[in-house]
């Protein structure tokens, strides 16, 4: 499956105390809508945005589903960037030659 990347700003980070609550919520909430959907890595960043959720999901489509979800759950800002492995890469170069 295609590798995204998302990486989102929340609404209103200094929600400390509730902060694993929500998460939990929107992985849950996110599961339910999209159930083929491999979580690999999730990120707290620094930068201008708070988080980069890496993940596998069958198309752009699912992907921009993942997206609307964030925004959806109190994320001001959702940016999607699709990822291809290096070693794919290299692949790509080799046939280029």
């Amino acid at each position: 499956m295609p590798i995204y990347i998302l990486a989102t700003k929340l609404q209103n980070p200094d929600l400390v105390e509730k902060r694993k609550e929500q998460g939990e919520k929107w992985l849950k909430f996110v599961r339910e809508k999209i159930p083929n959907i491999k979580w690999i890595a999730h990120y707290v960043i620094l930068g201008p945005y708070d988080f980069i959720d890496i993940f596998e999901v069958k198309d752009e489509k699912e992907a921009v589903k993942v997206s609307l979800l964030s925004r959806s759950a109190g994320a001001i800002f959702a940016e999607s960037w699709t990822a291809i492995p290096y070693t794919e890469f290299l692949e790509l170069v080799e046939d280029l030659k």
